[in-house]
């Protein structure tokens, strides 16, 4: 009995020591986030009005009241970003519905470890792999750089939707399969209804990571003019390749609106992550029968 009792002290002591150290660990990525969220916005708030999200930017907003901001920015990243989704999006969900749904073991295995591999891929490898196969030599454009975004997408669309596949219970499809339903039909009309939540999270959570890439951008679509442009086959203008060039300027206005641009994209990633969380609670009561 004697040891029973220490056994059962020495157990709720390193229980409550790990308790300790996961909850210290969470706080200090709490409090990481809030220093940074918090430097950018202190740094940032000032160059953000309405000449910011209007007007293109101004090597002379440092002098007088020259009016600057990130309007062609903006519409880059929405055309470059929206693109990318067009591309990854199709393709990935229709790669995991094909692994999970009909592959056999012997391609469905290689094909999600090559996933995997793609996913680790550093960005400015992609960036560069575009780059020789389709920029030199034939100029720089929006559309050459949604598709290395749409390549990072790729992997991280397709891996998510396989996850949120999977949880789908086998009963649903053996029933459907029971009453004489085909294969196809019973992923298009039982899997996938219960799965498009999980979807929609991982394909937000794949937007909003691959709209703050530098990296691609550099090698595909950096020599863009101040000009707002709607027109992918031409080289468009990016809120991270403006970041990345106003940051490195000597002027103190443009290294604020890096700031803000900074912001405003942070508040983008959050508004995505929010969105994916939402969709993500909400697929998991349709998958666990709640309401």
């Amino acid at each position: 009995m004697n040891l029973t009792s220490e056994h059962r002290t020495r157990r709720r002591i390193v229980n409550w020591i790990m308790e300790g150290l996961a909850t210290l660990a969470a706080l200090a990525a709490v409090a990481l986030l809030v220093i940074v969220v918090g430097s950018i916005a202190k740094r940032g708030i000032g160059a953000i009005d309405f000449d910011f999200f209007m007007e293109t930017p101004s090597f002379l907003a440092g002098f007088g009241n020259e009016p600057s901001g990130i309007a062609n920015a903006i519409v880059g990243t929405f055309v470059i970003v929206g693109f990318a989704v067009l591309m990854a999006l199709p393709v990935g969900v229709l790669a995991a519905i094909y692994l999970n749904e009909f592959a056999p073991r012997r391609i469905q295995t290689p094909m999600t470890v090559a996933f995997d591999v793609l996913n680790g891929i550093p960005a400015i490898v992609i960036g560069i792999f575009v780059f020789v196969f389709l920029v030199a030599g034939h100029g720089q454009a929006g559309i050459k750089g949604a598709f290395a975004l749409a390549i990072l997408m790729l992997p991280l669309v397709a891996r998510s939707t396989q996850e949120v596949l999977a949880l789908v219970p086998d009963a649903m499809r053996e029933a459907s399969l029971a009453l004489g339903a085909p294969r196809w039909r019973t992923t298009l009309s039982v899997v996938l209804p219960m799965a498009v939540g999980g979807i929609i999270t991982g394909a937000t959570l794949a937007t909003a990571r691959v709209a703050g890439e530098t990296a691609p951008l550099l090698f595909t679509t950096s020599l863009a003019s101040n000009s707002v442009s709607w027109d992918p086959t031409n080289a468009l203008a990016s809120i991270p390749m403006f970041i990345f060039t106003s940051s490195e300027q000597a002027d103190p206005a443009l290294q604020e609106q890096a700031w803000g641009a900074a912001l405003v994209l942070i508040t983008f990633v959050l508004a995505a992550s929010m969105v994916a969380r939402a969709f993500g609670l909400r697929s998991r009561r349709r998958l666990s029968g709640g309401r």
